[in-house]
């Protein structure tokens, strides 16, 4: 069995109307994956940053999967929250980015957004707060209805990740060998 082993950081934010962020993430992967070691969700403590400065989390990131073929490659999936003074919590962005798929050290900037809602959420959110939120929160990661969404860019999500991979040539030459088959078949 092929093995891969994810390390890292979530680094931290910028971008953001709020400076006062943390982040609630997750990872999902395919069938054919199995999650060994580590934890597949979490989340991150609270920062308050100066402004114009990025939010900093420096939140360690640690997976090790095992896998029998390609076919859902893992993903990670963000939602950045912002606390008022009163202690009061709002989405301030969803994302999620696919786990490079060679090995290797990676800094990756992830983009979130927002559902705009309809005007009068758009109104109330002005006024009163609490931005529209997704009813399914999966649609972030699965691509279906995630395009049919009408979406704002609400700000950048910093990552530091490792890639380490284990026998993945073996999966590969099986891969090849099936496509080379379909290709004489036909």
């Amino acid at each position: 069995m092929a093995e891969l082993h994810v390390i890292g950081q979530l680094s931290g934010a910028s971008g953001f109307t709020s400076q006062n962020l943390f982040c609630k993430f997750g990872a999902v992967a395919g069938r054919s994956w199995e999650l060994l070691e580590g934890l597949d969700q979490g989340q991150t403590q609270l920062d308050c940053a100066q402004d114009g400065e990025m939010v900093v989390w420096a939140h360690p990131l640690d997976m090790h999967y095992s896998c029998k073929g390609l076919a859902g490659w893992p993903k990670l999936h963000f939602q950045i929250w912002s606390q008022d003074v009163h202690g009061r919590n709002d989405i301030c962005g969803y994302g999620f980015c696919h786990i490079p798929t060679a090995p290797g050290m990676y800094e990756l900037d992830c983009v979130t957004w927002l559902p705009e809602g309809s005007v009068g959420e758009r109104i109330a959110a002005f006024f009163v707060g609490g931005h529209p939120r997704l009813k399914l929160e999966e649609v972030v990661y699965t691509p279906g209805d995630r395009f049919r969404l009408q979406t704002t860019t609400a700000g950048m999500l910093h990552l530091k990740l490792g890639v380490v991979m284990k026998d993945f040539a073996q999966i590969m030459s099986s891969a090849e060998q099936l496509c080379s088959n379909n290709m004489h078949d036909q």
